[in-house]
């Protein structure tokens, strides 16, 4: 496996921090886009993208990837960006909420952190950048990856769907169970397109994550 990306990085803005988003293009229409990393606390999510594309020469013929949306919360170890904004609700939705964001430390924990949803929607460099990002791309399905509920959350179990329920070993589920205003999938929704489709990595240490899905999420990669 190589050392590091061997695949173009393109800017496609700054953080808050004055961090490059970077993403990786691909060589023809974007049929899909692969987000990791705009929560910055989920880091799983960006080691096990890299390492599969690491595998990989050159760039896929219509797939293209973020590896981490929220580089500062990361650098950080925080959920939300350098404003302590949580990037997953500050979308420009309908149903925006300034009300803070309450989140869980671990899974089983009460919510016991606070965030902010932005000064007002679409507030944070970040986000503004992707949403400029995805309208650019204009990709029919996005894949949104966090971590640890181990799950896919898509509206409807449509084949790709389920070759990536397959893919993970992990249940389909048509809701998330709790509101996400501001969320990218809610700002999805209401674009009409693209599909947003959110898989939820299980809870696992980084090498067994690669060690289990790097091989299933590369075929997967290759074949949609």
């Amino acid at each position: 496996m190589r050392s590091t990306l061997s695949q173009t990085l393109t800017e496609y803005g700054q953080s808050v921090l004055g961090t490059p988003l970077r993403y990786i293009p691909c060589t023809g229409r974007c049929r899909l886009l692969v987000i990791a990393g705009i929560h910055g606390e989920e880091p799983e999510t960006t080691f096990l993208l890299s390492r599969v594309l690491r595998a990989f020469e050159k760039p896929f013929e219509s797939v293209a990837f973020v590896l981490c949306a929220n580089p500062d919360g990361m650098t950080l170890g925080t959920r939300g960006n350098a404003n302590g904004v949580d990037l997953n609700r500050n979308f420009p939705t309908d149903n925006w909420s300034e009300n803070p964001v309450q989140v869980r430390s671990v899974l089983e924990a009460p919510r016991d952190t606070s965030l902010s949803a932005g000064a007002t929607s679409g507030s944070e460099p970040e986000t503004a950048a992707l949403v400029s990002l995805i309208q650019k791309l204009a990709p029919e399905t996005i894949l949104s990856m966090h971590a640890p509920i181990a799950c896919v959350d898509a509206p409807v179990r449509s084949a790709l769907v389920a070759t990536l329920c397959e893919a993970f070993g992990v249940p389909w589920q048509p809701d998330i169970g709790y509101p996400t205003p501001g969320s990218l999938g809610t700002w999805c929704k209401q674009q009409k397109s693209p599909e947003c489709i959110t898989l939820e990595l299980p809870r696992m240490s980084l090498e067994a994550l690669f060690d289990r899905y790097a091989i299933s999420f590369a075929e997967w990669l290759k074949n949609v």
